[in-house]
């Protein structure tokens, strides 16, 4: 009975994730990923025709963790943020597949394009907070979520100062969701 290879397929997005969320697109190599997944470089260039088509392969997979990851309040604002910093500290890999796919493929404009629609519900969410005098109106609503993700990202792995990790001391992680929430609660409450 032939198998069907979908095992296997997995094995090698699994290993390119993390191949390419700790080297880019750039820096990964087709032969290290074919190792850690058990399987032969033919099989990446058979499913994938190439080292691009398996990181565009890996990043549409992840889009959708990328909007997705933590569920979304609009009248939370705050919160969400929090949840996101949580989230990052257990999934690097998803912050760090947006970061080298925007240094390696959409340096300006909408990284996000193939989830318009889910977008687009989390701005409508926050108008409607908006109306509701919760979040700022004198902000556009996809300003309000670019800044709140931009907030959330302050200790992520894509962090310019400090990235935090899960090894840091538990004081830390909690003064900086303490601070996260009071930034975004000060910046874009109304």
């Amino acid at each position: 009975m032939p198998k069907d290879g979908s095992a296997t397929r997995r094995r090698l997005l699994d290993a390119a994730t993390a191949e390419f969320s700790a080297r880019g697109i750039a820096g990964a190599r087709v032969d290290r990923i074919a190792a850690a997944a058990g399987a032969n470089k033919a099989q990446i260039y058979a499913w994938f025709d190439s080292k691009d088509g398996l990181f565009d392969a890996v990043f549409r997979e992840h889009l959708a963790l990328i909007v997705d990851l933590v569920p979304f309040d609009a009248r939370d604002l705050p919160g969400y943020a929090v949840r996101l910093y949580d989230a990052y500290l257990e999934q690097p890999a998803v912050i760090l597949l947006a970061v080298w796919a925007r240094l390696e493929r959409v340096p300006t404009g909408d990284l996000l394009t193939d989830v318009t629609d889910e977008v687009e519900r989390k701005h409508a969410a926050v108008r409607a907070a908006q109306a509701e005098g919760l979040v700022d109106p004198a902000i556009d609503a996809a300003d309000v979520y670019s800044l709140v993700i931009a907030l959330s990202m302050t200790w992520s792995p894509a962090a310019t100062v400090i990235a935090a990790a899960p090894g840091d001391p538990p004081q830390d992680h909690t003064r900086r969701r303490e601070a996260l929430a009071r930034a975004v609660r000060g910046a874009l409450g109304a």
